[in-house]
């Protein structure tokens, strides 16, 4: 009966997959697909996915290791307050460490380039003072975590406590506490930006308002997670991570432990879900390191969701003051914002505090085409965990802040709010196109994915529909929001910004195995991108081999090529094209022996299907690699001593970057009694250039939409006046469910970048960029009847009901 269950389980998710993915194939093992449907556009199923739904998967939780002990983290209870010592009882004292045991240790010091920037330093464990709630303390260790969080109950840190800085706007105030003294106030970095702004100031209609946005958490299923051993015999500190980015960790440790970087080695296995939360050193990493280098067993530490929600996963928090300039019939003349970012109380290494608002006076133009331009952003430092980076970083505010005063626009000029931006939109006959702050827009059609959402939402109907009113009371609202979203950002564009992490040329190796497999070496990770499936798509475009037969190592630094990591979207046109061009390499190596094994001239033979083919018969790839690793007799004299392995390095030039783009369009439902918001249709047309995989691309986009949604309508850490956060369990912090994302059509443009392998674009943040705004537009429509509107996420039933009451009362009149 047992095996019966399991098989018919095994079976519903077959049944599922092909449900949801309309592939009757689905269920095929990888060696009976079609060789011919791998390569680069095929709708190909993930490899992946057959240890993580069976439950195979490995990751940090999942490591065991002999006398392997556990560590719990004593952290703050306090938001600001002088630490002025740690009681520990003396029956415990060799189980618990703080910051005066962790002597050579150096604190994590964000640095950067920018002109004005204030760097922030943060002890692995506090040390003089803590600046938000959750901060590490003290760290205990022991054999099992029950025991260890035994024993961090008995550790008291001595706190006297501070006045919070709990509001960014308030900290501004010049009679504000500060957070780090010698700055002389809390502002990490202010950012000005004026472009003609004067020739906006006498345009018929000025539209201000005022947006926030509210902190939230990433919520990734698996959290961080951390495994330390140290290996005498070696003299190497290994580090097993949930992380994105393991060579910058690695770094980073050894910057801190005082280590050679040879001496350091970060595996990250599989990482369930990171969305840029496991993008940062953690000051727990560090920890970890130093604990298994002085106790001389492993240790490890897994973070619960509490910590997960109060001490290291905030982002999101932005407030702006923006003012749309147009003329009458709605056509806008120029922007003008004051912006300001929450950063929290520290920047991440390697770089985190200015990451959001340093970008929005960059990007808040978005896709739009006008003549004037001022905005200025101030990071502001509060005793909040750092804020890191999320799934769209800045890029999600922008879009809220501005395509909500789009909408506004088109109230005052009485025009339809796609009629506005179909005004403004950059036009493909502009393509190569420089905007207002410099942005190289260098392909795509953006007012098409307007027209085609427009079209598929129907929003001609939608205006019928509303006339005749519902007959349950409910108000029927439709909204759009379009962005652009600069992605795989090169070395020239991260050099000017002077970000301290600055990428090179993302670097793969190819080696052709002795059996005719390949083995790919990439130094990103994945985290739910699918890299195991689409790299191979790549490599079996140039070289025709079963995409069963690639394996793509990956998550290791001792056996991949130096990597900032997996950020940006910048996945598969950096990580795809270095693929590429080895395989290249290998193919023009393999033609090489392949010619002279055929007896012909290498410049007669090509590498197609797995083998390398002339003009009287083929050989494989399979019998080449086994003449150069055990008939090396057969090969020319004059073979490239490289042999079938090929480390490359690649970047497109221009290294500006690829811009994605979408027009999100959605219906809702809201009731004015009750404050709920339905999402009734929701169709995305977006253009990623030339879809690797196109199946793995819906799935970005369906994913992204959803966490869009839960920024839109869900999730939200609040904060009260002491900084101590008040969601510390999934009880209070709202995440959407299954039911609350509805079925969402999705039209794919593919427009080809011109600077890329296969015309490739980033894809990976879209989904959630837009979400937010084009619910919130939509919710704005249905409440216009009432004279209400929102303008803060999420937006909550409390919120819809205080708007409309508002409303009704006549204070939202203008």
């Amino acid at each position: 009966m047992l095996a019966k269950h399991l098989l018919d389980g095994q079976s519903r998710v077959v049944r599922l997959r092909q449900r949801f993915f309309r592939r009757p194939n689905f269920a095929a093992p990888m060696d009976k697909v079609d060789v011919k449907e791998q390569g680069v556009g095929a709708r190909l199923v993930r490899k992946e996915d057959d240890r993580l739904l069976r439950g195979r998967g490995q990751f940090v939780a999942d490591l065991r290791f002999a006398d392997m002990k556990d560590v719990v983290f004593v952290r703050s209870s306090l938001a600001h307050a002088h630490l002025r010592g740690v009681t520990i009882p003396e029956d415990q004292r060799s189980t618990v460490f703080t910051a005066a045991d962790l002597t050579g240790v150096k604190p994590i010091r964000a640095v950067s380039g920018i002109r004005g920037f204030k760097p922030s330093e943060q002890s692995p464990l506090a040390t003089g003072k803590v600046r938000y709630v959750g901060e590490p303390v003290a760290m205990c260790v022991a054999p099992s975590r029950g025991q260890a969080e035994d024993i961090a109950g008995t550790v008291v840190p001595d706190l006297e406590e501070l006045p919070a800085v709990y509001d960014m706007l308030k900290a501004r105030q010049a009679s504000s506490v500060l957070l780090h003294e010698h700055w002389g106030d809390n502002v990490f970095l202010e950012t000005f930006v004026d472009v003609n702004i004067a020739n906006a100031l006498d345009a018929p209609i000025k539209v201000t308002r005022e947006i926030r946005t509210a902190r939230q958490c990433m919520a990734p299923i698996e959290g961080r997670g951390v495994v330390a051993t140290w290996d005498s015999r070696l003299e190497q500190l290994t580090i097993y991570s949930a992380c994105q980015m393991p060579h910058i960790v690695r770094t980073g440790i050894s910057e801190c432990l005082g280590l050679d970087e040879g001496q350091v080695r970060v595996i990250a296995p599989d990482v369930g879900g990171g969305f840029g939360y496991k993008g940062i050193l953690l000051a727990e990493e560090i920890c970890l390191g130093w604990l298994a280098m002085r106790c001389g067993h492993p240790v490890r530490w897994i973070e619960d969701r509490r910590e997960h929600l109060t001490a290291g996963a905030n982002c999101r928090e932005h407030h702006y003051r923006i003012t749309a300039y147009a003329d009458r019939d709605g056509t806008l003349r120029g922007i003008d914002c004051e912006a300001v970012v929450d950063s929290g109380a520290y920047s991440a290494y390697p770089f985190s505090a200015c990451l959001e608002a340093a970008q929005v006076a960059s990007i808040l133009p978005g896709p739009y085409d006008f003549p004037s331009y001022r905005c200025r952003t101030f990071s502001v430092a509060t005793n909040k965990c750092p804020i890191l980076p999320y799934r769209g970083v800045a890029r999600t505010g922008v879009c809220f802040a501005l395509e909500l005063l789009l909408d506004a626009v088109a109230r005052e000029a009485g025009v339809e709010p796609h009629q506005v931006r179909a005004k403004i939109l950059v036009k493909p006959e502009q393509m190569p196109f420089d905007n207002i702050t410099k942005k190289h827009f260098d392909s795509g059609n953006y007012p098409e994915s307007l027209r085609r959402a427009v079209a598929a939402i129907d929003i001609a109907a939608v205006r019928k529909r509303q006339q005749c009113g519902e007959a349950d009371g409910r108000l029927i609202g439709v909204g759009l929001a379009t962005y652009c979203e600069q992605a795989a950002h090169g070395t020239s564009v991260y050099y000017g910004w002077g970000i301290p992490m600055v990428p090179g040329y993302e670097q793969a190796t190819a080696r052709l195995t002795p059996d005719g497999g390949l083995e790919l070496r990439v130094g990103v990770q994945s985290h739910g991108q699918s890299l195991e499936t689409t790299l191979a798509q790549v490599a079996h475009e140039i070289l025709g081999i079963d995409v069963a037969r690639i394996k793509v190592v990956h998550g290791d630094t001792a056996m991949t090529p130096y990597s900032t990591g997996t950020w940006g979207s910048r996945c598969m046109v950096m990580a795809g094209g270095a693929v590429a061009v080895a395989c290249r390499e290998i193919a023009k190596r393999a033609a090489k022996i392949g010619a002279q094994l055929l007896q012909t001239d290498a410049a007669q033979v090509t590498v197609r299907a797995g083998e390398v083919a002339g003009p009287r018969g083929s050989i494989s790839l399979n019998e080449i690699a086994r003449t150069w690793y055990l008939k090396p007799q057969n090969l020319p004299h004059d073979v490239d001593m490289g042999g079938m392995e090929a480390t490359i390095g690649y970047r497109p030039d221009p290294d500006t970057g690829t811009f994605s783009y979408a027009t999100h369009a959605v219906i809702v439902a809201v009731d004015p009694e009750t404050g709920d918001v339905k999402i009734l249709d929701y169709v995305v047309v977006e253009d990623g250039g030339k879809l690797v995989n196109p199946m793995v691309v819906d799935g970005q986009i369906l994913g992204g939409i959803a966490q869009g949604i839960g920024t839109a309508l869900y999730e939200e850490m609040p904060f009260d006046t002491s900084a101590q956060p008040l969601a510390s369990t999934l009880a209070d912090y709202l995440l959407p469910g299954s039911t609350d994302v509805p079925t969402t059509r999705i039209d794919h443009l593919e427009t080809l970048a011109p600077h890329t392998e296969f015309g490739v674009k980033g894809i990976g943040e879209g989904g959630a960029i837009a979400a937010p705004a084009a619910i919130a537009n939509a919710v704005n429509d249905a409440l216009r009847p009432l004279h209400a509107e929102l303008l803060v996420s999420p937006i909550t039933p409390h919120r819809v009901l205080e708007a409309v009451e508002r409303g009704r009362s006549g204070a939202n009149a203008p």
